[in-house]
């Protein structure tokens, strides 16, 4: 004779006995969408005790549409508290009716929890016209899409500006050159240019300091040839007297200490946060002029031949390597811009045409798109055996000691293999059970079990919808989706999964594949249809 089996809790990981003290009953547990289900909840306490029921506005995935008044019956000088919800919900599915808590006396007690079915109103297709389904209308993006007209200008506008301004600063260079013939020409009018300026009077002394050593700089490095540019002040001196004495400059002893003075004052001026008078800068300013003047009109007009090789052969070379490492300095410049600019670009075209998810994901990464992507592993699992193919290998985990002691006396052998944990954003598991003894299996029961197994351990507002399902060889069993919100330790607001479910059940076994993952991954969807299309089942083995 065959024992009917009801596998109520495969997952979970104790039995509930029900509290006697507190009777949950339900007067149906199948509705239309949008109509009532009333919840009752009844105990029987001392007179004298003091049992509250919590305010609900939602219970699970239903809403609560009424609060009863409490029913009070005396019983032999005891009370029966009967306590009524109405709950509905507007989607049909499967959903489960959560645990309440309530107190008696301050101590808290839990109700039974409860699955209840909503079901789809029936149309009568001979009485009411059905229509066509109306084609797809396009969308007006014509004002939707206004910031990537925006985005698509400013770019424009950004190229077009960096065009102008190299443009702008090659033409003013090749102007200076044209207008200034002589370095004396450009240093003169120069500081005549910064006079007008009047930024020291400004209050902008360190400014006016740093374009007044510049212009002096820039001339001795035209005219006399060392690199003043990129000497400090000391290493400018000693080159200004060793160049005096090679070009047979005649430069007095005064206007080189006035120069070295005044470059000394810049470096204040700049590093030090140093504050001079007026008088002071004016004199500064007079000096750098008057040394100027003293070095161009004590340069030679020719330097004889024999005398000009007699150069210091280092100060050349420092003056080579220092062009060459300004002109690689400016090759890798402007090829980090082009680079970060095209990289930009390309990085704008992709947000506007495929937008900013296919960015972030082919870019920065994401999980489950690297698992989809990755290479999947076809093996058999269990006995009943289930040959399945998945993105990774599944481990052998140990669930033996979840299930209930009455449980383990009829099951001859258990066996499942995971990838991932019931906290992560992917999740898969399959199970198989061999009975000792010949077992007919209530599909729907175990699937309760399963569903309100994962309920157990924290899944909440669970929405369960049932269809059948059928392997590529036509074995059929049963399959439940939907959703529930996953919390995370102290994370109330939790996060939305999705799961599939799917049971198989043939003499001796039954064999079991959970999934899921976060609602909305577009790569979760792809990597469970292409696990569930790749089932295939084997017979339990004596």
């Amino acid at each position: 004779m065959k024992k009917q089996l009801y596998l109520l809790l495969l997952l979970s990981t104790a039995v509930f006995a029900q509290q006697k003290q507190v009777v949950t009953s339900i007067d149906t547990i199948k509705n239309k969408i949008g109509a009532e289900f009333k919840l009752s909840i009844k105990t029987t306490v001392d007179t004298s005790s003091k049992v509250i029921f919590p305010n609900l506005k939602n219970l699970g995935a239903l809403e609560v549409i009424q609060s009863y008044p409490i029913d009070t019956v005396k019983m032999d000088g005891r009370y029966e508290l009967i306590k009524k919800y109405g709950l509905t919900q507007f989607d049909s599915g499967r959903y489960v009716v959560p645990s309440i808590k309530i107190f008696i006396n301050s101590k808290p007690f839990f109700t039974d929890s409860l699955l209840v079915e909503v079901a789809n109103v029936q149309v009568d297709t001979l009485k009411q016209k059905m229509y066509d389904i109306k084609d797809i209308a396009p969308a007006d993006n014509s004002i939707g899409d206004w910031w990537k007209y925006l985005l698509i200008v400013a770019l424009i506008g950004g190229i077009g500006a960096c065009i102008y301004w190299f443009i702008k600063k090659r033409q003013e260079k090749k102007l200076h050159k044209e207008i200034y013939k002589t370095p004396i020409e450009r240093a003169t009018s120069l500081l005549d240019s910064l006079e007008k300026k009047e930024l020291w009077q400004k209050g902008e002394v360190k400014a006016y300091y740093s374009e007044l050593t510049d212009i002096a700089r820039n001339y001795i490095e035209e005219a006399i040839e060392i690199p003043a540019m990129e000497s400090t002040t000391s290493e400018l001196i000693l080159g200004l007297r060793a160049a005096s004495v090679k070009k047979k400059m005649t430069l007095s002893k005064e206007i080189i200490e006035n120069l070295e003075r005044v470059l000394k004052q810049a470096d204040l001026v700049k590093f030090a946060k140093s504050k001079p008078l007026d008088f002071e800068i004016t004199e500064d300013r007079n000096k750098i002029q008057k040394a100027i003047l003293t070095l161009d009109s004590s340069i030679p007009l020719e330097v004889p031949e024999a005398e000009e090789t007699l150069l210091n052969e280092a100060q050349r070379q420092k003056q080579i390597q220092i062009q060459l490492r300004k002109q690689r300095n400016k090759r890798i410049l402007t090829a980090s811009a082009i680079v970060l600019f095209l990289l930009a670009a390309t990085t704008t075209f992709f947000i506007v045409t495929k937008g900013f998810s296919y960015v972030k994901d082919n870019i920065i990464g994401h999980p489950t798109k690297e698992l989809l992507e990755g290479e999947w592993v076809k093996s058999e699992y269990g006995n009943p055996g289930i040959i399945i193919e998945t993105p990774k290998v599944l481990k052998r985990i140990d669930l033996t000691k979840t299930l209930p002691k009455n449980g383990m006396a009829l099951i001859k052998e258990m066996q499942s293999f995971v990838y991932g944990s019931v906290l992560d954003r992917f999740y898969v598991m399959v199970s198989t059970l061999k009975f000792k003894a010949e077992t007919q299996i209530d599909l729907a029961k175990s699937m309760d079990g399963i569903l309100q197994s994962l309920e157990s351990q924290g899944a909440q507002n669970m929405i369960v919808k049932q269809e059948e399902f059928e392997t590529k060889e036509g074995v059929k069993g049963i399959k439940a989706y939907g959703t529930f919100s996953q919390v995370d330790g102290g994370d109330t607001t939790g996060v939305k999964m999705y799961y599939e479910a799917v049971l198989f059940s043939q003499e001796g076994g039954l064999q079991q594949i959970l999934l899921f993952h976060e609602e909305g991954d577009t790569y979760g969807n792809e990597i469970s249809e292409r696990v569930l299309n790749s089932v295939e089942l084997k017979q339990a083995s004596k």
